[in-house]
């Protein structure tokens, strides 16, 4: 009797160990055949302060992770444009065990790089991640970094000559935040270019939101024509400069689509939605592939167009020609 429990014991043990042998294989094959990537990751996010570039590039990141079927849960902090805030939350974000970082302005993206070596960054809405000191070079970043660029090679030379040659501009005021590195490498490159073609840049400089419109205005009789590049400080109050142009029929070409859009003048552009789509698509290469950041280079916008805002031509007393070639909204 006892031989006969202790035989239909191991019997029923086998039957259950062979269920759940086979229960693992048919959720390993499902796994295999849905191909579908069944870890939850984190990722945090920190953005300097909030406005449409930046936002929709955001946006464009997110909608590479999901297109890839990646499971993600995002920490989203923004600095609402303080550097000390900007500090907070990149300690915040490398204290919270997260897989990735998304940096997103290059004040962002130097507090997080200064924060870790370990915990994989990638950046967009970044002028010079090199002279940012955020990577090595385009082709190889190294370190944990990597990401995209928004400011395509073509963008600020197709601009001069257009404002110099259509817009007949000599002298070009550009309104910036000196303090941010992104804003600065831009006038000097502008500056730069500029004194080859026989022009040159007036500077006003800011360093809030609020001081915006009197900087505008203390260049009105100096300037031809003004020049907004992708500051954060002074696109998030874009407004302010436009009805200064506007007021003053001073044409005011932007550096990207969103601030055309929003009244200015015209841009040599791309869209922030798709340099965030990039940036994610290389979030994808990192946390599903585990390719190492180091290994995928950093990359400029690949397209590049001319958009101009035919309501905001009208009110800067600016007649749009057909050889323009550029497209048109309002």
């Amino acid at each position: 009797m006892k031989n006969n429990l202790k035989k239909m014991m191991v019997a029923l043990f086998s039957v259950v160990l062979i269920l759940s042998a086979c229960g693992e294989s048919d959720k390993a094959e499902e796994t295999d055949k849905s191909g579908a990537d069944s870890k939850k990751y984190k990722i945090g996010v920190t953005q300097i302060l909030e406005h449409p570039s930046l936002n929709a590039a955001f946006e464009g990141f997110k909608e590479a992770l999901e297109d890839a079927g990646l499971d993600v849960e995002y920490d989203v902090q923004n600095a609402q444009n303080d550097m000390g805030n900007n500090t907070t939350i990149a300690t915040n974000l490398v204290n919270s065990d997260v897989d990735l970082i998304f940096a997103n302005s290059t004040p962002s993206a130097q507090a997080v790089v200064g924060a870790t070596k370990d915990i994989p960054v990638v950046f967009t809405s970044v002028t010079d991640a090199v002279s940012a000191e955020l990577i090595e070079s385009m082709e190889k970043p190294g370190g944990n970094v990597t990401g995209t660029i928004d400011l395509h090679p073509d963008a600020i030379p197709n601009t001069m000559k257009f404002m110099k040659e259509e817009l007949g501009a000599k002298n070009i005021g550009m309104v910036f935040n000196a303090g941010e590195q992104n804003s600065r490498a831009q006038v000097d490159s502008v500056k730069e270019m500029l004194e080859e073609m026989d022009m040159k840049v007036v500077e006003a400089s800011v360093s809030t939101s609020a001081e915006v419109k009197q900087a505008a205005e203390s260049l009105v009789g100096q300037v031809d024509a003004f020049y907004i590049i992708t500051d954060n400080t002074v696109v998030s109050a874009l407004e302010s400069v436009i009805s200064v142009a506007n007021d003053n029929q001073i044409p005011m070409m932007v550096a990207e689509f969103d601030s055309v859009e929003r009244g200015g003048l015209g841009a040599y552009g791309f869209e922030y939605r798709d340099i965030g789509y990039e940036a994610g698509e290389m979030a994808v290469k990192i946390l599903k592939d585990g390719t190492k950041p180091a290994d995928i280079p950093a990359q400029f916008p690949q397209n590049l167009k001319f958009v101009v805002n035919k309501d905001a031509a009208d009110k800067m007393g600016v007649t749009i020609k057909d050889e323009w070639k550029a497209e048109l909204t309002e």
